[in-house]
């Protein structure tokens, strides 16, 4: 059968869904409504891009080598996969400025804030971190350059809530728990100023004890893997040796 574009009827233009799923081994049949997902329904050069995107783990300078590509053209096929998608922001086209506009952090700073900068500019100010129950979420650069925002967080937040975090691991010796701030408020419970959720919550958002506060641990501690800086283990973050060894 000739390929045609699997969203809508080539006939009448309709939306197109699911009627029936068989079995190839018995051949039994079974009746369904279900609709085509955006994924089921993606053009050819969009499943292309799609799998060297997952296969380079969201670093788009190995998309770019991988699909013989330059820059400015990934950047328009990852705009594209994300509007057939639906994932595309009502600000993406505001915020997903030429990243060759920012200048590089210096590259031999420690710093956990620069090294992550530079590393999304690297990748063209996009990029998957997977967290750790296995969901993927979509880290991007904001416009200013000093803050970036993800897909699973309600707020953009500053590269330097990264030098917080990593400063409370060296404090405690390279590892710290977690906690947890979306159940307890600052100072009480899984919330103290030895967690991750506690330190955000005090040296970010400067919260007082008893006060509530937004968590983010568990997208933060996936970029600081992402990075190479700290190892995202369940329920607490340890400084990777490689980062130790820079931090001397």
């Amino acid at each position: 059968m000739r390929n045609f574009d699997l969203r809508r009827c080539p006939v009448c233009g309709e939306k197109l869904v699911l009627s029936r799923l068989t079995c190839p081994d018995c051949k039994a049949e079974f009746p369904t409504d279900m609709p085509l997902s955006p994924y089921d329904s993606l053009p050819e050069s969009e499943r292309e891009f799609l799998t060297a995107f997952l296969t380079c783990r969201g670093n788009m300078k190995e998309v770019q080598d991988l699909l013989g590509i330059s820059y400015p053209t990934a950047k328009k096929r990852l705009d594209a996969l994300l509007d057939a998608l639906g994932l595309h922001s009502k600000n993406t086209e505001e915020e997903q400025m030429d990243m060759f506009m920012f200048q590089k952090k210096n590259e031999d700073s420690v710093k956990a804030s620069d090294i992550i900068r530079n590393k999304l500019y690297e990748n063209g100010g996009h990029t998957v971190v997977t967290l750790t129950r296995g969901s993927a979420a979509l880290i991007q650069a904001c416009a200013d350059g000093e803050r970036f925002r993800c897909d699973k967080l309600p707020i953009d937040f500053e590269y330097a809530v990264f030098d917080i975090i990593v400063d409370l691991l060296l404090r405690e010796g390279g590892t710290a728990r977690k906690g947890n701030g979306r159940n307890y408020r600052f100072g009480y419970g899984e919330c103290t100023e030895d967690t991750v959720a506690g330190v955000i919550a005090k040296e970010y958002f400067g919260k007082q004890v008893g006060e509530s506060s937004l968590d983010p641990v568990f997208v933060l501690a996936a970029v600081l893997d992402w990075a190479g800086i700290a190892h995202n283990c369940r329920g607490y973050l340890e400084l990777t040796a490689e980062y130790r060894l820079k931090r001397g």
